[in-house]
């Protein structure tokens, strides 16, 4: 049993260290093709509100894609490695990967199109993470499960 718990907190771990890595990426691409301007203070949030706002809209539908694909990657990895391929592993990745999405995006002023596009974009990264994770037929089916649960020892 500890074993169990412990593989799924490995996991969980694995998938939301990914995708923070893996935004941390998406921002320094988003630096490199939309600087902030010389002189600007970052520790302002009103200057960082107004770069912000003046992000070109294809860098803003890079990033919805993006954070998406994060969303995926992370997802089918907690789901890959944790405890008998579980759902719930890739659920929990998505779902505060879109927390902290919807944080980040409550604090700043993005277009509303970029807050539909993510509210769709990383749900369904999740789900479908979830589902790669969870394997092609190679995942352990609910019956085989309980047939272990039920199962007397040494047998």
């Amino acid at each position: 049993m500890g074993w169990r718990i412990f593989r799924s907190c490995g996991a969980v771990g694995a998938g939301l260290a990914t995708g923070f890595l893996l935004t941390i990426a998406v921002e320094a691409f988003s630096a490199v093709v939309h600087p902030v301007p010389p002189g600007v203070d970052l520790r302002d949030i009103e200057a960082c509100r107004a770069h912000v706002a003046r992000y070109p809209a294809w860098v803003l539908a890079v990033v919805v894609v993006t954070w998406g694909t994060i969303t995926m990657i992370a997802a089918w990895l907690a789901t890959w490695l944790g405890t008998r391929r579980h759902p719930a592993h890739g659920y929990f990745i998505a779902a505060v990967l879109v927390a902290l999405v919807v944080l980040n995006m409550s604090m700043l002023p993005y277009p509303s199109w970029f807050w539909c596009g993510n509210l769709a974009a990383l749900p369904l990264g999740g789900w479908a993470g979830t589902k790669l994770g969870r394997g092609l037929g190679s995942a352990v089916p609910e019956s085989t499960a309980l047939l272990e649960r039920q199962r007397p020892a040494g047998s």
